[in-house]
């Protein structure tokens, strides 16, 4: 699973939408060459001519808007020499009308051409830089197995501040997650300042809180080096921080955590849940010049094999349906069955967008881990 920008259906509508409208202008010079050849020819249908390049132009390029005149003037001349009205005002009027619209819907319909091109260059280059950031998780790393999954809130958005990764280390499989506050242009180069810093220093850094504190080194980099200029909103930057999960899955049958104000994540054994929550809370990555922080203790929970870790962003929990409830993330895990963690996580998904009607008011972004190896199985404490 990759990323999904829309809820499930909405692509179908809007394929459906675009044939009938690409269809329009052929059913209007169809219903006048109609009327026009039959009994009632009487109607005046002569200016719905005109209509019709202007609605091709919408859909098509230029040479089809060109295409759709030239069957428009044909239909003119066809019903003209019909009806016997060639020499006419009326006749001459409406088809100056129509060469007056047909040449503005060309040129518009050129110029949509062209923007479409540059849009669709552009959101290329959006698609490089989201596999920098936010690449997919391989179906294996390790003794885990893995899925994961990204939902913008904003259509055609491909990243945001929604940040994860999962590398295989010497010291065990490990993870981050977490979620920027804010968005733009800042919120994208804080995640990927946080994910770059983890990527680098989890092969390095044995102890666990040491990767913690170059992500938080990384990020305060950022933040000196960020052009105050280019935000829209001057106290954009002092308001900006990140929660972060650090989790390392190792040949133990532990998974370790560091959680600096993130949601804690949730295990699930034999379709029980159960929320890891950190005995000592700690803040966000960013606010070290506003709250000092405690120092950072590695927390440890049992993780045995089968046991199915799900970490996510706060886009998550906080999805609303119309009734302004929360997304029940704990009842429907319970409720949800999968061979594989992709399995699981797709029904997941399915299962938010659903709650959220397809309007998510934040981006989410969820990573679930499947242990599968390690030693003995034994109950929640």
């Amino acid at each position: 699973m990759r990323f999904m920008r829309f809820a499930p259906g909405a692509s179908g509508r809007s394929h459906t939408l675009f044939a009938v409208t690409r269809c329009l202008p052929f059913l209007v010079l169809a219903a006048v060459l109609s009327i026009e050849l039959s009994p009632a020819h009487t109607v005046y249908t002569g200016p719905l001519l005109s209509p019709a390049p202007a609605l091709a132009a919408v859909t098509m390029g230029p040479f089809g808007t060109g295409g759709v005149a030239l069957l428009a003037t044909a239909v003119s001349a066809i019903t003209a020499t019909h009806n016997g009205v060639w020499g006419s005002e009326m006749v001459y009027a409406n088809l100056l009308a129509l060469l007056v619209v047909a040449v503005a819907s060309v040129a518009t319909s050129a110029v949509r051409v062209r923007r479409d091109r540059e849009l669709a260059h552009v959101r290329r280059i959006a698609e490089v830089s989201q596999n920098v950031v936010l690449r997919p998780l391989p179906a294996r790393i390790g003794i885990v197995n893995t899925a994961s999954v990204y939902m913008a809130a904003e259509r055609g958005a491909q990243i945001g501040g929604d940040l994860y990764e999962a590398m295989c280390t010497r010291y065990g499989v490990r993870l981050i997650v977490g979620d920027v506050r804010g968005k733009g242009l800042a919120a994208v180069r804080s995640a990927a300042a946080v994910v770059g810093a983890f990527r680098e220093a989890v092969h390095y850094e044995q102890d666990l809180a040491e990767v913690m504190h170059r992500c938080a080194a990384a990020l305060g980099r950022e933040y000196e080096l960020l052009d105050r200029s280019q935000l829209q909103d001057p106290q954009e930057l002092e308001e900006q921080f990140v929660t972060v999960l650090l989790a390392q899955v190792s040949d133990e049958s532990l998974v370790e955590l560091i959680n600096r104000g993130h949601p804690p994540p949730l295990v699930m054994r034999e379709r029980k849940v159960r929320s890891l929550d950190p005995a000592r809370p700690l803040p966000p990555l960013g606010l070290e010049e506003f709250l000092s922080p405690p120092p950072i203790c590695v927390e440890t929970f049992p993780f045995l094999p089968g046991d199915r870790l799900l970490l996510h962003t706060d886009g998550v929990v906080e999805a609303r349906n119309h009734y302004n409830e929360f997304f029940p993330l704990h009842r429907t895990m319970e409720t949800l069955d999968g061979a594989t963690p992709g399995e699981y996580l797709d029904r997941l998904r399915h299962a938010l967008v659903r709650h959220a009607e397809g309007r998510l008011a934040d981006d989410a972004a969820m990573v679930l881990v499947e242990r599968a190896i390690g030693g003995a199985r034994r109950p929640f404490r």
